[in-house]
């Protein structure tokens, strides 16, 4: 088979493959930068190899030695966004098969996109300073220079110097603790991650931070002040896991502990092994936003354990993540709520295929990545219309009971290695031989291949999503019908979906939506307490609200968008503003007064929303 070689890397993985990291970090919250070595473990592909290629981005290296000896280095030519390669030149000849320990002194820039530093009066104590770590897709080589490509998997061991009065924790089980022999004002944490992961799962996290038992093998960590409320928020993390378990087999990583980041997060979740990452805005009080954690949950097995070869094929790990998560909540809830978040799911494709448009590559389930910034190609798409893929198969083959056969069965085959989706679908003609017939007349060209839509739109029960949408319809005259009780018995999901069905129409006039808070009155989740009990709700009403040009809405619009840096809502929310007009040049002003505070990812991608300069937003 010709190797897959992924486009987002420059990294040579087909001609040698990383199989362990030794890590010793120093972090200094004064310069903004780790100062590391990390020793890779090397194993050669190939006969005759005499170099290997490294990726980094804005490192700076200061020596790099072979088995003991120093090899000669340099680096290439700088990439616009997927960095620089490093290329090494070992001081002797390896046959395949042959192992190489390759050490690299570096320093990181205090501008790595991994990396958010942040000061004291960021954080929730507002004394000391916390940093974490983002490294997924391509960032990982800003913070180690590694084979930045999930197709390589590898254990790891780290050493983590840090301030004492502060807390390390990995995405990894940790090995103790002990003063730093170099320092006495430091502490050195140590780690161990024994099962391999590509490099975009390693994460660390530094700040004050507490934990709680949350369950046997896991436990909630945050700041102080966070801390009781995570772990009542939780509390059903273990019942989420056994029911995995018993779906798709079992959880091999040990521990599972979660921690609460600030709210510059940019996602609601990730899946870093044994240390899942969470955005505050989940401490919600309502059990319904549960499903993050059961996403991440199901990434331990689909993303983590089986993992994508690249990022062109994305969909793998997160359409059948999507799809294991329902499953947990189909197990949990009931069928109908599967049905439900389903409906929800296609209707975020929907948006994104809006947006991105309809005849874009990246829409494709399996776009092509060559000269395409992950970040720029991130969006609902790998996730949704993964799902919709993998919903329709399961129609096709006999229901859910039977399609989750397969899941397990391929997940079982493809543990600790990763895949493409060539390997995935001919697992799948393997697996469901009998029903060969039936997967061949499948539009595989149209849903792997076609940007937009897919070629079959599912049909789900709506039953849990037939809520009354009546403003859509509502003339002048109709408004005095409005009534409380056209909300009051919906669930938070619920009327979240209420409000989202009217997303999909054209705006309302600013007579219905005034008329809507007048009577739901909305516009009281601005209270800090309740809205994080319905983050979800408030951010698609004052998409509703100022869409339809209300600008009393407008400050709380501004409020939502740079008080938490969540991606899922600061981004829609900033383009709203933009678009309208008379709030377009505050819309940049007030991001760019907000900037500095956001994570590199947030800032990168609304600044090209806002369209601002790139040079303008690096000379702050």
């Amino acid at each position: 088979m010709v190797p897959v070689i992924d486009p987002c890397s420059f990294s040579s993985s087909a001609r040698c493959t990383t199989k362990h990291l030794n890590l010793m970090l120093h972090v200094d919250f004064e310069s903004h930068v780790i100062r590391g070595k990390v020793a890779l473990t090397v194993e050669m592909l190939e006969d005759k190899c005499s170099s290997l290629t490294l990726d980094t981005k804005d490192l700076q290296i200061s020596k790099v030695a072979a088995n003991g000896q120093e090899a000669k280095f340099a680096l290439g030519a700088k990439h616009s966004f997927n960095g620089t390669p490093l290329e090494i030149s070992l001081p002797f000849e390896l046959s395949r098969g042959q192992h190489v320990i390759v050490e690299v002194t570096y320093e990181t820039s205090p501008r790595a996109s991994a990396l958010q530093w942040l000061t004291p009066a960021q954080t929730a104590g507002k004394k000391h300073p916390y940093l974490f770590s983002q490294c997924q897709a391509t960032h990982c080589r800003s913070m180690i220079p590694c084979q930045d490509t999930p197709m390589v998997k590898h254990t790891y061991y780290a050493q983590v110097s840090v301030p004492k009065e502060l807390v390390a924790v990995m995405g990894a089980v940790g090995d103790g603790q002990e003063p730093d022999p170099q320092d006495s004002s430091r502490t050195i944490y140590r780690f161990r991650q024994a099962v391999p992961i590509p490099s975009y799962l390693i994460a660390i996290v530094v700040g004050v931070l507490e934990s709680r038992d949350i369950g046997p093998r896991s436990k909630v960590w945050s700041e102080k002040e966070l801390v009781d409320q995570a772990a009542y928020e939780f509390a059903e993390t273990e019942s989420m896991l056994k029911t995995a378990e018993d779906l798709v087999g079992p959880y091999v990583w040990g521990q599972y502990d979660i921690v609460v980041l600030p709210p510059s997060f940019p996602y609601g979740g990730m899946e870093n092994p044994c240390l899942t990452y969470a955005t505050p805005t989940l401490l919600a009080g309502d059990r319904s936003l549960s499903g993050v954690i059961a996403h991440e949950i199901a990434h331990s097995w689909t993303g983590n354990l089986v993992t994508t070869k690249s990022w062109e094929h994305f969909w793998l790990n997160e359409g059948h993540t999507v799809y294991l998560e329902r499953m947990i909540a189909r197990a949990l809830e009931s069928e109908q709520y599967r049905q439900f978040k389903a409906i929800g799911g296609w209707k975020e494709l929907q948006d994104t295929v809006n947006l991105f448009g309809q005849s874009n590559p990246l829409t494709n389930l399996v776009p092509s990545l060559k000269e395409v910034d992950t970040d720029a190609a991130f969006s609902f798409v790998p996730y949704e219309k993964g799902f919709a893929f993998l919903y329709h198969l399961e129609e096709l083959v006999g229901g859910p009971e039977v399609f989750m056969g397969f899941v397990k069965s391929y997940i079982q085959l493809y543990a600790y290695s990763s895949v493409s989706t060539e390997e995935w679908k001919n697992y799948l003609f393997t697996y469901f031989k009998d029903k060969v017939d039936i997967l061949k007349k499948v539009d595989w060209d149209g849903w792997m291949n076609t940007p937009g839509m897919p070629p079959v739109t599912n049909q789900y029960d709506n039953t849990l999503a037939d809520v009354h949408s009546l403003p859509s319809q509502a003339k002048e005259e109709d408004l005095a019908s409005f009534s409380d009780a056209d909300v009051k018995a919906l669930s938070s999901p619920q009327l979240t979906e209420f409000l989202a069905l009217l997303l999909h129409q054209n705006p309302l006039p600013l007579s219905h939506v005034k008329r809507m808070q007048e009577v739901y009155n909305l516009n009281s989740i601005k209270n800090c307490e309740i809205r994080f009990r319905v983050e979800m709700i408030l951010w698609v009403w004052l998409h509703l609200c100022v869409r339809a040009r209300w600008e009393e809405a407008v400050p709380l619009a501004f409020q939502m968008a740079t008080e938490q840096g969540r991606l899922k809502y600061t981004r829609p929310l900033f383009r709203e503003l933009y678009n309208f007009e008379k709030y377009r040049q505050e819309a940049v002003n007030m991001f760019l007064q907000h900037r500095a505070a956001m994570h590199p990812v947030t800032a990168a991608l609304v600044a090209r929303d806002l369209k601002v300069e790139q040079a303008q937003g690096q000379t702050e």
